[in-house]
């Protein structure tokens, strides 16, 4: 059985986990980039082409049920490889 696909918040596409990224809402309410993907907290997966990304920080709040600073998940989206 294979694995299973996670949604990117931004285009609602499933795809495989390794073809996403994955933000991460630590404890003390701050978001970050998991690459490994496994930080506990809750998590949002993001597509890693240019559209997701710039359409992913207005969606990620909501998804991360945080209100996070969404100049700054752009930021943190622009800096992911």
């Amino acid at each position: 059985m294979g694995a299973r696909g996670r949604t990117c918040v931004a285009c609602r596409a499933v795809r495989p986990k390794q073809d996403l990224v994955r933000l991460a809402r630590l404890a003390d309410g701050s978001v970050v980039v998991d690459a490994r993907g496994r930080l506990p907290g809750r998590g949002a997966y993001v597509c890693r082409d240019a559209a997701c990304a710039a359409r992913a920080p207005r969606r990620i709040p909501g998804a991360l049920r945080t209100p996070a600073d969404v100049e700054a998940v752009g930021r943190l989206l622009s800096e992911e490889p």
